[in-house]
């Protein structure tokens, strides 16, 4: 089989690791890839927003299956593109149609979807332009914190979480009417703060039946004791401690049997993977957001805890039939270590040289925001090298990570040297 995966992160090059295991796997293509995905795969200079020339890409190379990384594509329609055209019929696409990444690219339609399916999640209300006035009233029957979210894509960067009601007021002005998240937060949803701790849960559904992968946590902020800006991920453990099996019985019945139904009910065309942000308040989950794809950093902890041929899984996945495919899971932890340019994420450089690569051991490097070129990886983007390490516990798993991290040089790198910090 002929896989194209399309993305160039850490998530990416994960599944391109993956896959490449596979025995059923004869040519991988990454577009555009990194560094690291040279390692398991051929990179392809494509735009993964231009249709057309992924088009010409899978026809040129017989691709039989596609796998889309990140959201933008999906939300975009690249589903909906290739199956309105009869020459890609036999195509297998990993990610779900234009309507069913609307639970991703708009937050109002995620929480209206929620509503409708008796998913639970914080109560709220959605504002534009021509209700700011409303938004700023509502605002005062909220008690702090104050939760806005962006209703477009912003990253993972678009969401505010603040203490001061007056802070609150304006930073709902500048999403409303300033751009600040630009046409991401032309609509900005306010929704209940919910007092607990974060997790993730992750499906892979093929529209009637799913399987649960192994649940991860990510760490976002981007200074140590969770301060500072939200990034697109500092780093990541799998199993979570605190999620037992009663709790992720709570998450099966009340949130993942639900949302799946709802996408039938709604007949909804759903194949691939399904995100599941939670909150754990007290005993109970609630749904944070949904995405439409596998999270990054969560991706490089979860996935390599998967010990089926993958391809094979996602095969069966295309064709309707994952009921007929059974996961195998490591028993043991994966602790992810991201490490980030200096700066990050706001303005930073890139083109610096990386050194150490050759000096890690026993872990499994996956390139984040890398190139590579004439025999050298330079970083090109804000997260550049994550370092994935197992072990009987989150304690040991972090602490081989940690020290294969040291060996990673570049210019004004930076990591969190705190994670896991908050599970002792």
């Amino acid at each position: 089989m002929n896989v194209l995966i399309l993305g160039s992160g850490g998530r990416e090059h994960t599944l391109a690791q993956k896959i490449s295991e596979s025995t059923n796997c004869n040519n991988l293509y990454v577009a555009p890839g990194n560094a690291g995905t040279l390692l398991c795969a051929q990179n392809m200079d494509l735009n993964i927003l231009n249709f057309d020339e992924i088009a010409h890409c899978i026809k040129t190379h017989d691709i039989h299956m596609l796998v889309v990384g990140p959201e933008a594509p999906l939300v975009e329609g690249i589903k909906d593109y290739f199956d309105e055209i009869p020459e890609f019929n036999t195509l297998k696409i990993i990610g779900p149609s234009q309507e069913g990444a609307r639970l991703e690219g708009s937050k109002e339609r995620a929480k209206e979807f929620m509503k409708a399916h008796n998913v639970p999640t914080a109560s709220y209300q959605s504002f534009d332009g021509k209700s700011l006035e409303a938004g700023k009233k509502f605002l005062t029957t909220l008690s702090p914190p104050f939760v806005l979210k962006a209703d477009g894509l912003a990253g993972g960067k678009g969401v505010l979480i603040l203490n001061d009601i007056e802070e609150a007021q304006q930073e709902l002005e500048n999403m409303l009417t300033n751009n600040k998240f630009g046409k991401a937060s032309e609509k900005v949803v306010i929704e209940e703060f919910l007092d607990g701790i974060e997790l993730s849960v992750f499906v892979l559904t093929d529209g009637k039946n799913y399987l649960t992968l192994p649940n991860a946590k990510d760490y976002k902020r981007i200074g140590e004791g969770d301060t500072g800006l939200n990034t697109g991920g500092m780093g990541a453990i799998s199993p979570v401690p605190f999620a037992d099996e009663e709790f992720m019985r709570k998450v099966d019945k009340r949130i993942v049997k639900p949302s799946i139904d709802g996408l039938q009910k709604e007949q909804i065309d759903y194949t691939g993977f399904l995100f599941i942000g939670l909150m754990k308040v007290g005993d109970d989950p609630f749904v944070v957001e949904y995405n439409v794809r596998m999270g990054d950093p969560e991706t490089e902890v979860v996935i390599p805890r998967i010990k089926n041929d993958f391809l094979d899984v996602l095969n069966k996945t295309s064709q309707g039939k994952i009921n007929e495919a059974e996961l195998i899971i490591d028993s043991k932890t994966a602790a992810t270590v991201m490490i980030v340019s200096g700066g990050y994420p706001e303005a930073y450089e890139k083109g610096k040289a990386i050194t150490g690569l050759d000096k890690v051991k026993d872990v499994f490097i996956c390139h984040a925001g890398t190139k590579k070129e004439n025999d050298q990886v330079f970083t090109n983007g804000g997260r550049v090298i994550a370092v994935t390490a197992f072990g009987d516990s989150f304690e040991m798993a972090l602490q081989q990570a940690y020290q294969n991290a040291e060996y990673i040089n570049f210019d004004k790198k930076y990591y969190r040297k705190d994670l896991g910090k908050d599970l002792f």
